[in-house]
């Protein structure tokens, strides 16, 4: 959706930067940084994308029973969905619990439930396959996922193409390129080195450094 593209970076949850890029936990250089977790701060732009998410949840997964947020960026939309749509909402953690029960799923997961797993932002989906897998482990049924928006990495493609697990989202590395060019925030000199990222973010993050 553009108008979710467009709120992103009106509320600089998301800038783009390929001139100076960022730096990300893992190494990988990046000219992207996206951050959803501002989005709560805007209550019109959180409105509008809890609305969307479940939305496209009823559209792609209509047996979903249960609301699933990966911690911790995907509880508060996980909340506003499952409110919107009257489900149950659990959420899971990356690792079980150190202390007390152990649980890395709180809340109540009956066996072979549907559940439909909401993260706010998909790289190369490794932790929220892992949190499906928590699902899956504790016998819910894992219907898909569902973000607010994808760097659309081809790793990130190909972990979910092999486990199996469909993905949505409200917008999309593409769509916001779309959206920054008609809005003038970057230059078309710029459009390309953006999306010369996208296809290879490795071999741009190295060629990056060499320079």
């Amino acid at each position: 959706m553009k108008t979710i593209a467009k709120d992103l970076l009106e509320i600089k949850a998301v800038y783009l930067s390929p001139k100076e890029p960022f730096t990300w936990a893992s190494g990988l250089k990046s000219p992207i940084y996206c951050d959803n977790r501002v989005t709560l701060s805007f209550p019109k732009v959180r409105r509008e994308i809890g609305v969307n998410l479940a939305k496209i949840i009823k559209e792609n997964f209509p047996e979903v029973e249960v609301i699933a947020g990966t911690a911790t960026a995907g509880i508060p939309h996980a909340a506003i969905v499952a409110e919107i749509l009257e489900l149950p909402m659990i959420y899971v953690r990356s690792k079980p619990k150190d202390h007390g029960k152990g649980n890395q799923i709180e809340g109540q997961l009956l066996k072979k439930q549907k559940v439909v797993l909401i993260d706010d932002l998909i790289s190369t989906g490794g932790s929220v396959l892992e949190a499906c897998a928590a699902v899956e482990k504790a016998e819910g049924e894992v219907l898909g996922v569902a973000g607010i928006f994808s760097y659309e990495l081809p790793k990130g493609k190909e972990n979910f193409a092999k486990e199996n697990i469909p993905l949505v989202t409200l917008t999309n590395y593409s769509e916001l390129l779309t959206v920054a060019m008609e809005t003038d925030y970057i230059t078309e000199d710029q459009l390309v080195l953006l999306s010369e990222w996208r296809k290879d973010p490795k071999g741009w993050s190295d060629h990056f450094t060499e320079k």
